[in-house]
């Protein structure tokens, strides 16, 4: 939902101006150079931008050289997804009310449910399709790593239902189709004799 403290005087909001960084787009592009409100609120944005990629690049530093290529997929795809992305508009009861989720919140929404199945950890997850259109289908697609030992076929059936129950709790999406692509298994640590 929209709040007041969000928009500015000019009426622009700060989601606004974090969409443009993201992606460019922005319905008024000679608004940004004239309006100190949005210059202002661009610049914090990028400082809270290159601070969050520094936090990252040093958790990424203290997590050690990782060497397995699945893990550094998953860190890579981590500084992705934490971007809010597209707005994805929610019905209302009340006709003043805007409402809306965004892509990045229903992206945590399916990493964590991955997270949450035994013996697996999500990679990469991404929503294909127009999710600013209700009612637009939308294919869900996951990257999965499954400990070894761990039935691929169960395991990606189990978060195939599992996924598909939260976005039907949590969101108004229209979900065409869940892809599960098993991208790699996982070596269980050996215990020392």
């Amino acid at each position: 939902m929209s709040m007041p403290h969000d928009t500015f005087e000019c009426g622009h909001t700060l989601e606004e101006l974090s969409l443009y960084l993201d992606t460019g787009e922005f319905a008024d592009p000679p608004h940004l150079e004239s309006c100190p409100e949005c210059r202002t609120g661009l610049d914090s944005l990028r400082r809270l931008s290159v601070a969050g990629n520094e936090l990252f690049a040093s958790d990424v530093a203290a997590a050690g050289s990782g060497t397995d290529e699945w893990m550094k997929n998953i860190l890579a795809n981590l500084a992705l997804e934490l971007r809010p992305g597209r707005t994805i508009p929610l019905r209302s009861d009340h006709p003043a009310d805007t409402l809306s989720e965004t892509e990045g919140a229903v992206i945590a929404l399916v990493r964590s449910v991955a997270d949450n199945l035994p013996g697996a950890v999500a990679g990469r997850v991404k929503l294909d399709g127009d999710v600013t259109v209700p009612g637009e289908p939308v294919t869900v697609r996951v990257d999965l790593a499954v400990l070894f030992g761990r039935h691929l076929m169960d395991s990606a059936a189990s978060l195939r239902q599992d996924v598909a129950d939260a976005l039907a709790r949590h969101t108004e999406l229209n979900i065409a189709a869940i892809d599960i692509t098993i991208t790699d298994v996982i070596d269980a640590p050996r215990e020392e004799q």
